[in-house]
C-alpha cells in the first residue's frame, strides 16, 4: 500500500482510533473470534492515557486511519520489572474493510522500526493463549513464544491468559 502514512496520534483523533478499535472487535467476532476484544470495551480515556504514557501510532490513507497500534516502554503487568531493553506492541489493528492483506505486517514492521530507533533491541508483544490464528501470525512474522502469563489485568474485562512473545530487532535499527 503505497499510499500508507504513519504518525503519532493526537486528541483529535482518539475518536477515530475507538471507531477503528471497535470495528477490528467485530470483524474479529464476525471471525468467529470470541474472547479477544468486544466493541465498546475502549473509549477515548485508555487511549489519551496511552498518548501520555507511551506511543499511539496511526496508519494513514487519504487522511483517513486505516490502522493504529499502541507502543509501550514497560508492561509489567504481562512481562514484569524488566531492563529497559524492549517495545511492547499492543492493540494492533487495522480497517479488514479498507485496507488489502498485508497492511497489518506493514504496521508490525513500522512498530519494529521505531523500537530499533529507540535503540532497544527487542519487541515484546502478548497474545490471547486462546487465539490460535492471531498466535500464529506472530509466529509467521518472526516472533518467538518466551513464556506465558496466566491472569493479565484487562481494561474494561476480566483477567486473561497470554502467550508472551518477542523477536529481535537488533539490525533493524543499524
Amino acid at each position: 500500500m503505497d499510499d500508507l502514512r504513519f504518525r503519532l496520534a493526537h486528541d483529535a483523533d482518539l475518536a477515530a482510533v475507538v471507531r477503528l478499535r471497535d470495528g477490528a472487535a467485530r470483524w474479529m467476532l464476525a471471525q468467529g473470534v470470541m474472547g479477544q476484544w468486544r466493541p465498546g470495551e475502549l473509549g477515548e480515556d485508555h487511549f489519551r492515557r496511552i498518548m501520555h504514557s507511551g506511543e499511539l501510532w496511526l496508519a494513514e490513507v487519504a487522511d483517513r486511519v486505516v490502522g493504529a497500534w499502541e507502543l509501550w516502554w514497560e508492561d509489567e503487568d504481562a512481562w514484569g520489572p524488566q531492563p529497559p531493553t524492549a517495545g511492547y506492541v499492543h492493540r494492533l489493528m487495522v480497517d479488514h474493510g479498507s485496507v488489502p492483506p498485508g497492511t497489518g505486517r506493514e504496521l508490525l514492521r513500522v512498530a519494529e522500526r521505531r523500537v530499533a530507533e529507540a535503540g532497544r533491541p527487542l519487541v515484546r508483544l502478548d497474545c490471547l493463549t486462546g487465539n490460535a490464528r492471531l498466535n500464529a501470525y506472530y509466529l509467521n512474522a518472526g516472533y518467538q513464544v518466551v513464556g506465558r502469563k496466566e491472569g493479565k489485568p484487562q481494561p474494561g474485562g476480566r483477567p486473561k491468559s497470554f502467550t508472551l512473545l518477542e523477536k529481535s530487532v537488533r539490525d533493524e535499527g543499524e
